[in-house]
């Protein structure tokens, strides 16, 4: 009977705590079960909420059309993405035209291609404007003029792009012999959705004539050499590595175009021996253009 006590004990304490945890445990559960309720209630909540905002004023595209009037340039693709008839604002050709009238002025120094009698075209009134804008638009062009002769960092804008054209100008300047422009004229080539659908968007049929740009997806690299450099033929060939060095002199800088017959499917690496290698040296100053840069060269076709 001695011994049983304590055992007792211990089995009697055992039950109470187990009890205890029991009554804790209901506790517990019946908390849970109350959040679960409250929290469903608040989703519930704001659901309806949600709902009734959804069911918002939906204005004509005319008043859109009325605050595009007050949008500076650098502010046309904030304002398009507010809701689909600002987006459709900014695609019709009152809007450009608009833009264009705001910004000009008879002192401007503008090629002839981008003078007010091109405007009146409706094809690729769009691309006309934007390239006016960078020669009227004072923030525009300090920031094409601020643009370094020599890029901070390599750019990768134009691996896997297809060179459409190449050709060589002489360049006299300040030196005693003339220096030499390499140029290379590429296009990005489309990327692919999930399935496989393009990622652009659906413009409307009415404003298609406006939005049409023949170089929209096209770049220029010129490279500037102080000696003339015999090169491959690389049109229509890929590129797949772009890299900018300083020489072997440690004055000047070097640059190095590899190219393929097609595009690298990402993981995979081709030997240098399956391309054309193109290697500048020395190299005096290198310019990455897009379509829109006042020296990016256009064909009268074109526009």
């Amino acid at each position: 009977e001695a011994s049983q006590g304590p055992v007792q004990e211990v089995l009697s304490s055992a039950a109470g705590v187990s009890n205890a945890a029991r009554e804790s445990s209901n506790e517990l559960d019946s908390e849970e079960g109350d959040e679960i309720k409250g929290s469903r209630k608040k989703k519930n909540k704001r659901r309806k909420e949600n709902s009734e905002s959804i069911d918002g004023e939906e204005y004509p595209i005319d008043i859109w059309l009325l605050l595009a009037a007050y949008i500076r340039p650098e502010d046309v693709c904030r304002f398009s993405l507010i809701c689909k008839n600002a987006w459709t604002a900014t695609c019709t050709a009152a809007f450009w035209t608009r833009l264009y009238k705001r910004h000009y002025n008879l002192d401007a120094d503008l090629p002839d291609r981008l003078q007010p009698d091109s405007i009146a075209k409706m094809r690729c009134l769009r691309a006309r404007v934007i390239r006016s804008l960078f020669h009227l638009y004072e923030p525009f062009s300090l920031w094409v003029s601020k643009s370094p002769p020599l890029p901070e960092s390599t750019p990768t804008t134009l691996l896997n792009s297809k060179c459409l054209l190449f050709w060589v100008n002489k360049v006299s300047g300040s030196r005693s012999e003339p220096m030499w422009e390499f140029n290379f004229k590429f296009v990005k080539l489309p990327t692919k959705g999930k399935n496989g659908c393009g990622l652009t968007l659906q413009l409307p049929k009415q404003y298609k004539d406006v939005h049409t740009n023949p170089d929209s997806d096209c770049y220029l690299l010129r490279v500037t050499t102080l000696n003339f450099i015999f090169t491959s033929v690389v049109m229509g060939m890929t590129l797949t590595l772009f890299t900018i060095n300083v020489s072997t002199d440690m004055r000047h800088h070097r640059v190095r175009l590899d190219f393929q017959d097609s595009p690298v499917i990402r993981g995979k690496k081709f030997r240098g021996e399956q391309g054309v290698q193109v290697v500048l040296d020395p190299v005096h100053s290198v310019r990455l253009m897009d379509w829109w840069h006042p020296q990016y060269p256009t064909t009268s076709y074109n526009y």
